[in-house]
């Protein structure tokens, strides 16, 4: 027949403190410096931000957000309505770095080169006799190695 485990306080039976000094410690629940989290910021502090207790630690740069220029038909109908915009042709040219959104109407013939636009510019674009293209960047000279 197996053999029970011996209780863990039968050594100390017939002794007062069960080993822990005076019977006024392990009173309350100061003797172990309060209870559950209080003192994590102090005296309880090493093995609770070892456990990743506050989250995160450190701080991380927040990525760039790519940010597109957009420009919309309307104001690209106003500029060539108020020529600011160069004429050639008959037709008015606009070269735009960013997005062509189909906001508004066209009036007059427009011939827009942009790196990218709405479905519905081309559309706007063909009533009045205008066209859109691609706008390729302008690629920088290599270095020169030294």
């Amino acid at each position: 027949m197996t053999k029970r485990k011996a209780r863990q306080k039968s050594e100390y039976l017939g002794h007062r403190t069960h080993g822990r000094g005076n019977c006024k410690n392990r009173r309350g629940s100061g003797n172990r410096g309060g209870r559950g989290m209080a003192g994590i910021c102090k005296h309880k502090g090493t093995s609770k931000i070892a456990a990743g207790y506050f989250g995160k630690v450190g701080f991380v740069r927040p990525s760039a957000s790519a940010s597109v220029k957009v420009a919309h038909l309307y104001d690209i109908n106003q500029k060539a309505l108020g020529n600011e915009l160069e004429k050639k042709g008959g037709k008015f040219h606009f070269d735009f770095v960013g997005k062509v959104l189909a906001t508004g109407s066209v009036t007059v013939p427009l011939v827009i080169r942009a790196t990218s636009w709405s479905k519905n510019v081309e559309k706007k674009l063909g009533v009045t006799g205008g066209q859109i293209s691609k706008l390729e960047p302008a690629k920088t000279a290599p270095a020169k190695a030294q």
